[in-house]
């Protein structure tokens, strides 16, 4: 049962709470777009700035400000804003599903949860006493120069401009930080640099490591990196023109335009056809991560099971130091597309645009609403749809456990390349179990991912299902739980491997196997075996077991692959939390690609020519996960 929550009188601040974040204070706005804003080094970047009033106009009473740094043409948010009452009024009218997993339904009513005012300008907020402002990042949008994504020279125009907005007589001094994804990681390097009169953060679906996470996944590229890449550069041509015309900067931006260019489309298409020092985690890559532990601003970190950027939220949240409550983590079961899905529906947490604006009254304005008492972590379980709090991921009643993989045909997976098992014990029996080649299908849940969710509306089998993906997969299957299993945490799955060439790709899907034989997927991974190496001062382990091994990923830990000769290797689950419920199975489905959500290129397909899993009892090849076991 949700609750108002205005005051600091309670001590248990439940999923559902809703906080007061009062009436609107100002009943009209005033939109000034295209303003230009210029950098230390002659780079102009152009904002919209959205300030509040009345019937008399704007107000001239200084308020907090809310910047949003994006790449992706505000120009387009300003636009696709004015449908945004609609979408939500229509969206809140279709049916929610249960959520025990996000349905084509849940995709329809994401608009209703209200994630597009963060993801632009946050009216609600700036209605209740905020200014809020989009920037386009330079050589984007209606900005000069040219883009170089999260660049040191970029993160230095973050602290420009919030100095600029200072400076500025509508704002108060006060200032907060927010995005969703590219503007997240924006928000999250504003911080990081510690600007004056900086208090907060609320970061929605950022990634901790962008380029191990979505450019080179597992050691290969992500086809999504050059479609970004070549989305980015075209938004580039499509400038506010009267804003710029009024401005007197057509000109200066037609000039930068024909003169400077970012490279960043011939450089993906390079990574994609070539063996290029860009295709390895390098300094280059180094310097546009996020200083995470820097941060010292209270910060919301929002993200979903099945994002792009799944394995960063937990260690986002464990690296910045700051304490639980005016830290906040939520994991929902959601994609990129879709954060806060079904958000102020009973049962469920606010809706995004007012939790965020909670959370700056907080931090912000110093308002005492309660919402530091939330969590501080705070996820969807998958299976069930319950909403769990704590204050530490995993679970800390979560025990390690192993199952092995067995050569053991289970008779769950006929669909399947080759069905074994999954078993508590390992197996006695030497097994060679190819993994054969071919494209996997594209209805899967990686294909949803890379959708963004998307592809959940072409129904069950394209995000839901995982069995026509696993048609050119080894499956290992377990028994039936007797009791219910929840996992926690991230997973390894250590493999005695073969190759017949001189690299293999290994592309991992977690599925929750239902009575009814529906293989769901619940997490995933990969790995480039010549990129097993493993990082131990990094890696996170329990009790002396491996449960989230780190790769480097670079250049000088490249490991050959011997062909004919076996080798171990281990591969990172992403995190997640997940409900098997009685008589229901765990599955581990093993591919050597996993079209679209990664690209093996060309000269390194060259070299992958064929590939086997070991079953051998002096080496056997095992899951590692933590788990709490309990009656459904």
């Amino acid at each position: 049962m949700s609750e108002l929550l205005s005051t600091a009188e309670s001590s248990v601040v439940v999923p559902d709470t809703r906080f007061d974040i009062g009436p609107v204070r100002y009943p009209k706005l005033f939109a000034r777009n295209t303003v230009p804003i210029r950098m230390s080094d002659g780079v102009m970047l152009s904002a919209d700035i959205l300030r509040p009033g009345d019937a008399d106009g704007a107000t001239d009473e200084p308020l907090p400000a809310i910047v949003n740094f994006t790449p992706y043409n505000k120009m387009f948010n300003r636009h696709g804003m004015r449908a945004n009452s609609t979408l939500r009024r229509l969206a809140g009218r279709v049916r929610a599903s249960d959520r025990s997993r996000m349905t084509a339904r849940d995709v329809l009513r994401t608009p209703a949860g209200g994630v597009l005012e963060p993801f632009a300008i946050n009216r609600t907020a700036v209605a209740r006493g905020y200014v809020g402002l989009m920037v386009d990042v330079r050589g984007t949008g209606s900005s000069t120069g040219a883009w170089d994504f999260f660049s040191p020279r970029e993160q230095q125009d973050y602290v420009e401009v919030l100095r600029w907005v200072r400076e500025q007589p509508w704002c108060n001094g006060d200032l907060a930080v927010t995005g969703l994804s590219y503007g997240a990681i924006a928000a999250l390097h504003s911080a990081a640099q510690r600007p004056a009169g900086l208090r907060a953060v609320f970061a929605v679906e950022a990634g901790e490591d962008p380029p191990r996470e979505l450019g080179l996944t597992g050691g290969v590229p992500t086809p999504g990196l050059l479609l970004w890449i070549l989305g980015v550069d075209g938004g580039k041509w499509f400038p506010a023109w009267p804003g710029l015309l009024r401005e007197g900067l057509a000109g200066e931006f037609l000039r930068e335009r024909l003169t400077k260019r970012s490279g960043w489309a011939r450089r993906a298409v390079r990574l994609a056809f070539n063996d290029h020092p860009d295709a390895y985690l390098n300094q280059m890559w180094a310097e546009k991560l996020p200083r995470l532990e820097d941060i010292e601003t209270p910060t919301w970190i929002h993200g979903g099971w099945h994002d792009v950027y799944n394995r960063s939220n937990f260690r986002m949240y464990d690296r910045i130091p700051v304490p639980g409550g005016p830290k906040q983590v939520l994991v929902d079961d959601s994609y990129h597309l879709t954060p806060g899905a079904g958000f102020g529906d009973p049962g469920n947490p606010q809706a995004i645009d007012e939790l965020q604006c909670a959370f700056f009254d907080r931090w912000v304005k110093g308002i005492d609403n309660g919402i530091d008492r939330y969590g501080p972590i705070t996820v969807r379980r998958q299976g069930d749809g319950r909403w769990i709090q704590r204050d530490r991921y995993p679970d800390a009643a979560g025990a390690v456990r192993r199952l092995y993989l067995t050569g053991d045909r289970t008779g769950t997976a006929p669909h399947a390349a080759v069905d074994a098992g999954l078993s508590p014990r390992a197996d006695e029996v030497e097994t060679r179990l190819p993994v054969p080649g071919g494209r996997v299908s594209a209805a899967s849940n990686n294909s949803a991912v890379m959708s963004m969710g998307v592809t959940l509306l072409l129904g069950r089998a394209h995000g839901n299902d995982e069995r026509r993906s696993e048609a050119t997969a080894v499956t290992f299957t377990s028994e039936p739980f007797e009791g219910g299993l929840t996992l926690t945490g991230p997973m390894n799955l250590h493999l005695h491997a073969v190759a017949d060439g001189t690299d293999a790709f290994w592309s991992v899907t977690v599925c929750d196997v239902h009575p009814d034989g529906t293989s769901v997927a619940l997490t995933r991974g990969a790995l480039l075996s010549s990129h097993r190496y493993t990082e131990e001062e990094t890696s996170y382990r329990v009790g002396g077991e491996l449960l989230f091994p780190i790769h480097p990923l670079t250049a000088d830990t490249i490991e050959p692959v011997i062909p004919g000769e076996p080798f171990d290797l281990d591969i990172e689950i992403n995190p997640t939390e997940a409900r098997l419920r009685t008589g229901h199975r765990l599955r581990i489905a093993v591919s050597r690609t996993s079209f679209p959500r990664h690209m093996i290129p060309r000269w390194k397909k060259r070299e992958i020519t064929g590939q086997a899993i070991l079953i051998d009892p002096e080496h056997p090849a095992y899951l590692s996960f933590q788990a709490v076991v309990s009656a459904d």
